[in-house]
């Protein structure tokens, strides 16, 4: 069964199957991605609302012929950054790139910050799913905004307001060591920012 935590391959190939709820998972992952490179290119509402749907058209009508599901993506990427520019050209007329495993995604550091930003939080969301439940918690509840008190945390958790710091810096050290999160992880100094999250001293 597939759910958001799935990988992109094993969604692509289900919705490719006809499976509705990897469809709706690939649009939940990747739809900010589309949205963020319409922000990029500051269209309005209207016209990033219909770029966005057009992309996910020409996903519909080309998922079948995609060879590498990794690659989907770059796909949406480009194919946004076209139609972006179609609208800007007022031709709606932006020429969209095969789906196929030659994809290149253009030379555009907006386009790759974005794409990176995109797996980051991809990983992240899978990497998560492997801590403990109360790890899973304790970063849930510090992710929050704006993030409960230490006494409120305290009280959910029945764990000593002395014993959150501690737990949390515990936790993060076992989500830099996640399968799913490590490779991505530059150096053993830089751990991955979790959204939302940043040090912060007892209120």
């Amino acid at each position: 069964m597939v759910s958001l935590e799935s990988s992109v391959t094993v969604l692509v190939v289900a919705a490719r199957d006809g499976d509705t709820e990897a469809w709706n998972a690939l649009v939940d992952r990747y739809a900010g991605l589309v949205m963020s490179i319409c922000r990029r290119y500051r269209l309005r509402d209207g016209d990033a609302a219909d770029v966005s749907q057009t992309v996910w058209l020409r996903l519909v009508e080309s998922l079948g012929s995609l060879r590498e599901p990794e690659a989907l993506p770059g796909w949406l990427a480009t194919t946004a950054r076209r139609e972006c520019l179609g609208v800007l050209r007022g031709t709606r007329r932006a020429q969209w790139a095969p789906l196929n495993e030659e994809i290149e995604v253009p030379d555009d550091p907006a386009v790759d910050d974005v794409l990176l930003e995109a797996e980051l939080h991809d990983a992240l969301r899978r990497a998560l799913t492997e801590l403990p439940e109360r790890c899973r918690t304790l970063l849930g509840l510090l992710t929050q905004d704006p993030p409960p008190s230490y006494e409120t945390i305290s009280a959910t958790l029945g764990m000593p307001i002395g014993g959150i710091g501690p737990t949390r810096a515990r936790c993060l050290d076992k989500l830099r060591r996640c399968p799913s999160l490590a490779p991505l992880v530059l150096s053993a100094a830089a751990g991955p920012s979790v959204p939302g999250m940043r040090e912060r001293s007892r209120p």
